[in-house]
């Protein structure tokens, strides 16, 4: 538990220091409050992937010299680094394109390959598993696709105070309690230091917004939580890639989702920005009618308000995950079964009607 305590604090500092110390960033590091996908008032710093990178490295080399973790820990933050910059820069510039930001996330993982041979052997569908044993190359690609769609996921979900760092630490959660069963020492330790880093994060992140994860986080715990996912596979034969498919289901879903919604629905480019996701929805709609009329008014209550549905949305794939990871079975019904809620849930929500009596009441 060190290295999650020493996580925490390193991150919570830097967040502090970052969000007390605005006036001197802000100018190129604020996030302004105009688009489809704003939902706040002001400029606020979107640099909070600074401060992750900084509490999980720093818990990672404390594990080190402590001898909790091996080199391969140093391999890991240093594969991570390309998704980190790309976002960072991003998040600095605002002028980085979503091509660019696509390369950057690819070739983390492919750095991970290369350093780790974090690549997928298997994908727990037969006649794809032959494939995979005879051509490696099928599975270096699908690696490379899984990864960075993985981070590119966390950087959709990201839209909201506490969303995407409150629902990334279920996700470590989950991939640490069963790196735990297996015994596997460095993702354990890996999930703690991100698990340490997103709560140092959150803390002023939700419910006020002081700062933003922004796209060099979302990238960078993107990036991890589709590592560890891969790292599991390869190392312990037992892990079902399934399992990491159903812990990440609630971002995977979504995006995936988001593209057939833009590219065959609409005809649009999937990397277009609209205000149609799921969780964008629930704050249009559910809360604003749900919430009543104070919390309507007030953009950064309704902001924080939306987030906790998204959060049971997301433990709906991340319980079952942890019930049934030994089963591959289970675990492939239980991520058809959440496919089925979310794509539910979405219909309803567009559907949505708000009651009369609360119409009124809300206009």
């Amino acid at each position: 538990m060190q290295t999650l305590w020493v996580s925490f604090l390193v991150s919570f500092v830097v967040a502090l220091l970052l969000v007390r110390f605005r006036h001197l960033h802000v100018q190129v590091s604020g996030d302004h409050a105009i688009g489809v996908q704003k939902f706040h008032t002001g400029e606020v710093p979107r640099v909070g992937g600074v401060a992750l990178l900084l509490g999980f490295g720093g818990a990672l080399a404390w594990s080190g010299w402590r001898g909790l973790v091996d080199v391969q820990a140093a391999w890991l933050t240093l594969a991570s680094l390309p998704a980190w910059m790309v976002g960072l820069a991003e998040d600095i510039t605002k002028r980085v394109g979503v091509t660019a930001r696509l390369v950057g996330t690819v070739a983390a993982a492919g750095v991970a390959i290369v350093l780790l041979g974090a690549q997928l052997p298997r994908l727990g569908v037969p006649g794809l598993d032959a494939l995979l044993a005879t051509f490696p190359v099928l599975g270096m690609v699908l690696t490379l696709v899984a990864v960075a769609g993985v981070a590119n996921a966390i950087n959709i979900i990201d839209g909201f105070n506490g969303l995407a760092a409150a629902v990334s630490i279920l996700m470590f959660m989950a991939f640490g309690y069963v790196a735990w069963s297996v015994g596997d020492g460095l993702i354990l330790q890996v999930c703690l230091a991100m698990i340490g880093a997103l709560a140092g994060f959150f803390i002023w992140n939700y419910p006020r917004g002081l700062i933003f994860m922004g796209d060099g986080g979302a990238y960078f715990t993107g990036f991890m939580l589709a590592e560890v996912a891969v790292l599991l596979v390869v190392r312990h034969p037992q892990v079902s890639p399934w399992f990491g498919l159903l812990v990440c289901a609630y971002p995977i879903t979504e995006t995936l989702f988001s593209v057939y919604r833009k590219r065959c629905l609409r005809g649009i480019s999937p990397g277009v920005p609209d205000a149609l996701h799921l969780h964008m929805l629930v704050y249009r709609r559910l809360v604003r009618w749900a919430a009543g009329y104070q919390v309507a008014r007030d953009v950064t209550r309704r902001n924080a308000a939306t987030s906790p549905y998204l959060w049971g949305l997301a433990s709906m794939g991340v319980v079952p995950a942890l019930l049934f990871w030994r089963s591959e079975a289970l675990l492939q019904l239980s991520a058809l079964g959440f496919a089925v809620v979310y794509v539910t849930a979405y219909a309803r929500l567009v559907r949505f009607r708000v009651p009369r009596w609360a119409r009124r009441r809300l206009s």
